[in-house]
């Protein structure tokens, strides 16, 4: 029997599902039960009945995954499988910010941990922050967003208002740069170019399409185009031609790689359900204050 076999034999013994992120290594996508964008795996695992979530991305996202499913078992395979992103701000950071603007109204990217979304209004993600943005702007004009200043300015160049941002970034994105982009497009000029939403202002301006990772899934699926320039972490583009044998994604660089979201392997996995490690556990009154976060962004999206 292999490891995959194994996994498969040990996930119907104790009842497990197991979610995988897009940019996880195309192994652990195609042993996952289901595949997708960070809050979109914790709400699709805590729809089951399964009794062990085994969460293969980083730590915010497993931490949201036990928010959403506090009585079940969540596990991350590699306890070491972080995100930059979301250790630039912590909660004391995001308090000492918000005594200094009192009014405003605070919003977290989902890339953080439970403690700095237990000290937010609002969650967010990069697919719903401009509504949340608008939703908060029909009421109040001062807007706290962390931790990612490239999503907070690409939300508030099309809304015309400045936020109050935290100086964070995804390591990631912000590596693409505008002549990663040229130089693919040269290659491929009938290609249509699709972004993230944290990459640099100056490179979502040269796409055809700024979307979450879901959503570029959606839109590479629907678009009538064969050719696509992917400017992400380039684990999505086992998905895509996946789901679209026919047609050809080409990476903005080679290097556009979350060393954290290739730490956890088949082994690993394995590992996991055999000692039900590592255990993911918030403390109660944090995680309950965020998932008054998370419900508030879930009554208005």
């Amino acid at each position: 029997m292999n490891i995959a076999e194994n996994i498969r034999k040990l996930k119907k013994e104790k009842n497990a599902v197991i979610i995988a992120h897009n940019y996880e290594i195309p192994e652990i996508q195609d042993i996952a039960d289901f595949v997708g964008d960070s809050l979109g795996l914790s709400i699709e695992a805590s729809r089951t009945d399964a009794d062990i979530i085994v969460f293969c991305g980083v730590h915010f996202m497993a931490e949201t995954a036990k928010i959403l499913s506090p009585q079940k078992i969540v596990l991350l395979p590699d306890k070491n499988a972080g995100c930059p992103m979301a250790d630039m701000i912590d909660a004391d950071g995001l308090i000492a910010l918000k005594k200094k603007h009192p009014n405003a109204t605070s919003v977290c990217y989902v890339n953080t941990t439970a403690a700095v979304k237990a000290q937010c209004d609002y969650c967010c993600t990069s697919s719903n922050a401009l509504k949340m943005a608008q939703h908060i702007l029909k009421n109040n004009s001062e807007i706290i967003f962390v931790p990612d200043k490239y999503l907070a300015q690409y939300v508030s160049d099309q809304l015309n208002h400045k936020f109050i941002v935290w100086n964070g970034f995804c390591p990631t994105h912000a590596k693409i740069l505008p002549e990663h982009i040229i130089k693919v497009k040269k290659k491929h000029p009938d290609a249509k170019i699709i972004v993230h939403p944290e990459c640099r202002p100056e490179v979502t301006r040269l796409a055809d399409a700024v979307l979450s990772t879901e959503k570029m899934c959606t839109y590479a699926t629907e678009s009538p185009a064969k050719e696509f320039i992917i400017g992400t972490e380039i684990g999505i583009i086992h998905r895509m031609k996946k789901e679209n044998s026919q047609k050809y994604f080409y990476p903005v660089s080679e290097s556009t790689i979350c060393p954290n979201m290739k730490k956890i392997n088949l082994e690993k996995v394995l590992w996991s359900l055999e000692d039900l490690s590592y255990q993911i556990n918030i403390e109660p009154n944090i995680m309950e204050k965020a998932r008054l976060s998370i419900e508030r962004m879930l009554e208005i999206t």
